[in-house]
This record gives structure tokens, C-alpha cells and sequence, in this order.
């Protein structure tokens, strides 16, 4: 019950820092979101339409950032958002080598630093990424009622991604 209550209270807060500012957070809890998918595709919107691309040559590209906590964003981001609440299942993201690496013993879920959403065209798209799936809660799944899959984040890695396909890496919302 205390997590539920946790939980519901921290949507509420996102939900009041919103609405006051009338605007975009400086940094997106994306675990307090029901649809993050909609959020994200309103990212994709807002950059095609600002630079008059064709909606559909439009993808996301994520980029992990160097602040562990949404407090330490000072500011919006022009070309995309700021977004937290990423745990990283099966690895973890290594700050010395900007990528991800074997996770530590015993560490089953590593936090991941504020990540910045940005759209991009399809051409410029970053290649040797690790394209990890995100899903909003622990349980994976897709259809019957528990499609818990947001989209596919490209993170950066020194290792072939097939490494972290086979190993089952995965973010998810930490809700």
C-alpha cells in the first residue's frame, strides 16, 4: 500500500508542477505518465512541425545525460525532453565509458541518470546503438490487455548490441 501511495502522490505532484507552469517540465518523470508513448510522440510533433519535416521520416533517438537526478536540469531542452524514472534491467550505465556495461553483483536494476528525448530525422539516426526496449512496469509483455512496451531507446554501448539482445537488457519505469 505505502508504495501505491508513494506512487499516486508523486503523480499528483508532476501533475501540479505542469498545470501551475502551463508549460513542460524542465524534466519529465515519464513513469507518472498513463500513455508515455503519447508523450513521446508529442516530442516527435513539436520538432517536425517547428522544422518542417515530414512527420513520418521522424524517429526518437535518446541520449543519456550526465545528471542523476531531474533536480539538476536547469533548464528545457529545445530540441526534445528531459525525462527521469528509467531503471536498467540486466546492465548498467557506466558514466566513465558513456555506455552500458555488465551490472554489478547482486545489482538486479540500476538506476539510469536523466535522459534527454529528442527527435531526428531517419538519416540521422545514431548508428552502433544498442536499440533497448522500454517498457513502463517489470512485467514485459505485449497484447491481452498488458502491451507494457513504450519504444525502442538507442543507447550507446562499445559492445555489439547482440551482447545486450541476448542478455535480455531492458529499461522499464520504475512505478
Amino acid at each position: 500500500f505505502a508504495s501505491w501511495l508513494t506512487n499516486v502522490l508523486s503523480r499528483q505532484k508532476q501533475l501540479d508542477l505542469w498545470t501551475g507552469e502551463l508549460g513542460l517540465p524542465k524534466c519529465t518523470w515519464i513513469c507518472g505518465l498513463f500513455m508515455p508513448q503519447s508523450f513521446l510522440t508529442a516530442v516527435m510533433q513539436t520538432t517536425a512541425r517547428r522544422n518542417e519535416w515530414p512527420l513520418d521520416k521522424t524517429v526518437n533517438q535518446t541520449e543519456v545525460t550526465r545528471w542523476t537526478q531531474p533536480e539538476q536540469v536547469t533548464a528545457l531542452n529545445k530540441e526534445g525532453a528531459y525525462v527521469n524514472g528509467f531503471v536498467m534491467e540486466g546492465a548498467r550505465w557506466d558514466e566513465k565509458t558513456g555506455g552500458i556495461e555488465e551490472s554489478r553483483p547482486k545489482e538486479l536494476f540500476a538506476p539510469m541518470p536523466v535522459c534527454l528525448i529528442k527527435a531526428v530525422t531517419v538519416d540521422k539516426v545514431e548508428t552502433g546503438v544498442y536499440p533497448c526496449p522500454v517498457f513502463k512496469t517489470q512485467i514485459r509483455g505485449a497484447g491481452g490487455g498488458k502491451d507494457t512496451f513504450v519504444y525502442l531507446a538507442g543507447i550507446k554501448t562499445k559492445h555489439k548490441p547482440i551482447k545486450w539482445i541476448l542478455a535480455g537488457v531492458a529499461h522499464h519505469g520504475c512505478c
